[in-house]
């Protein structure tokens, strides 16, 4: 253990009267098991969806439902999170989002329904949203600032290496054990971060904060959010032209006006606008959005081309990806020594051309692509990853002020889930209709006749996910004829997305030489 380390721990015995407590260091390591097992969660249940399907008879409806209503939950309760973990107590907040996240995961593995199994995802996704904001104000209140980003860098390659070996968790517990093993791990996962955390951390909250919290801000902003990420998720499934998706965004416009308006005149305000009055925090939200844009959108659609086109199971697909999860290890610790050496700038102004080019490359390949010619663009992908997310996050959380630390948290949480859902959604429709345009062309010169071609125009959405929508009992020549056809016209949405997603990486660029180093003090922290 470093010299400091042994001081914070012998400062926090003296405090406490317990070992540890009080410990940055031991503080990290409980809030990194917390951010694990909402990490493996996340990905993991991608791979077990068919099991469920398949288990609970559940209809393609229902099964959207267990991710959206996730990710519904989380994005519209992460800034009033922030805010409660601000006023009430960080440590408070974090345990209690850890200890509903696990207990909510054991719910759900022993759901007997679909309606069940989505309540409890639901449930889910407001304790992940108690738990991931406090985690990164315990941080911001635990480290002195120079060590704050070393911490930063820790937090994001746990959060990749979860995310990352979620696929490969989720696919080994799901062919070997049970789909309700992929939830039910989370128990053990949440136990130690429990009980470390019940030891190590201390206490902080904002201490000037009074009076209730803002309930009416809450309900506002809560509102937009549900109509923004609604909007998202059904421009995904219907195109941005639909009436639905419109009628969700302009009900988010509205509500944000109304939003914005209440904040300026209530003296305890949700979400301080005040925050962004500094330029790089408003800019590291606009980042950490259009960078987690192309990433999570290239990820998401790269596990669709393996495990659609080149038929890999869940385990093969996610072996396949380590040169993008190996580095991110790497590249998360180094982006944030850069960020503490140079600031976040640099990182970013290097992570996003890194991406960019990455997604270009990835929107050259074709069908039959080997892997020798995909897996250096994952390795930029992965430096690209560790970069903006340890750099952002910084930005974000360091510009703040430390009483604020929850809401920033919540504030960069936010930024991180819509970026998500525009990555996958805005990308997924170029894609969809990019196979809408070019399925009937490559059908008929695969050998289909124009009839029947035009006919299986009506599985569009399913051939836009790398399938192939052969009838059983299909003539050789034929089955042969549509998945040649219906994985070029994939490929075609595929470039196209990449292409979009390259295009707004660089433009994330221009974004980042406006993003500076935080300089706001570390407030004291009051002994639990």
């Amino acid at each position: 253990m470093s010299q400091t380390a042994r001081t914070d721990a012998s400062e926090s015995t003296s405090r406490s009267g317990r070992a540890g407590h009080g410990n940055p260091w031991l503080s990290l390591f409980a809030v990194a098991f917390g951010v694990m097992m909402v990490g493996l969660d996340a990905t993991a249940v991608t791979i077990a969806n068919p099991a469920i399907a398949d288990d609970l008879h559940a209809d393609l409806a229902g099964l959207q439902w267990v991710t959206n209503g996730y990710l519904l939950a989380l994005a519209v309760a992460l800034v009033p999170a922030g805010k409660i973990a601000d006023r009430f107590g960080r440590k408070k907040t974090f345990l209690a989002g850890v200890v509903g996240f696990f207990i909510a995961s054991l719910l759900v593995g022993a759901s007997g329904g679909i309606g069940m199994v989505i309540l409890w995802r639901v449930v889910q996704g407001i304790a992940g949203a108690l738990l991931q904001p406090a985690g990164l104000a315990i941080l911001r209140n635990a480290f002195p600032p120079a060590k704050l980003n070393a911490a930063i860098g820790i937090w994001g390659a746990t959060v990749g290496v979860s995310i990352a070996g979620g696929p490969i968790v989720g696919g080994l517990l799901v062919q070997h054990v049970s789909w309700q093993s992929v939830f039910f791990i989370n128990a053990p996962i949440g136990l130690v971060a429990l009980f470390i955390g019940m030891w190590v951390i201390r206490e902080s909250r904002d201490e000037r904060a009074r009076g209730s919290i803002d309930l009416p801000g809450v309900v506002v902003l809560s509102g937009a959010l549900f109509a923004l990420v609604f909007g998202l998720i059904k421009a995904g499934a219907y195109g941005f032209n639909d009436q639905l998706p419109l009628w969700s965004f302009a009900a988010f416009v509205a509500l944000f006006v109304v939003f914005v308006l209440r904040e300026s005149m209530t003296a305890q305000p949700l979400l301080p606008l005040g925050l962004f009055r500094s330029g790089s925090l408003s800019a590291a939200t606009g980042l950490m959005i259009l960078g987690i844009f192309g990433l999570f959108g290239t990820i998401f659609f790269v596990q669709l081309y393996l495990q659609q086109v080149h038929a890999m199971g869940p385990v093969e697909a996610g072996v396949r990806v380590l040169p993008m999860t190996g580095v991110f290890i790497i590249s998360a610790p180094l982006g944030s020594a850069l960020t503490e050496r140079f600031g976040p700038r640099l990182p970013l102004v290097i992570g996003m051309p890194c991406n960019a080019v990455a997604m270009f490359g990835l929107s050259r390949i074709g069908v039959d692509a080997a892997f020798s010619s995909i897996w250096p663009w994952f390795v930029l992908i992965g430096l690209a990853f560790g970069f903006v997310l340890t750099a952002a996050t910084e930005a974000i959380v360091g510009n703040a002020p430390a009483e604020l630390a929850g809401v920033a948290g919540g504030l960069q949480q936010t930024a991180f889930q819509i970026g998500g859902v525009l990555g996958t959604s805005v990308l997924g429709a170029i894609l969809s209709m990019r196979v809408g345009d070019s399925l009937v062309g490559h059908l008929t010169h695969a050998g289909l006749p124009p009839a029947a071609a035009d006919q299986l125009l009506a599985a569009k959405e399913f051939i836009a996910q790398g399938g192939a929508p052969v009838p059983p009992g299909s003539p050789g020549p034929v089955a042969h004829a549509i998945t040649t056809g219906s994985h070029l016209a994939f490929m075609d949405g595929f470039q196209s997305a990449m292409a979009i997603g390259a295009v707004v990486s660089l433009c994330a660029t221009v974004v980042a030489l406006f993003v500076r180093r935080g300089d706001t003090p570390t407030e004291d922290t009051a002994a639990a």
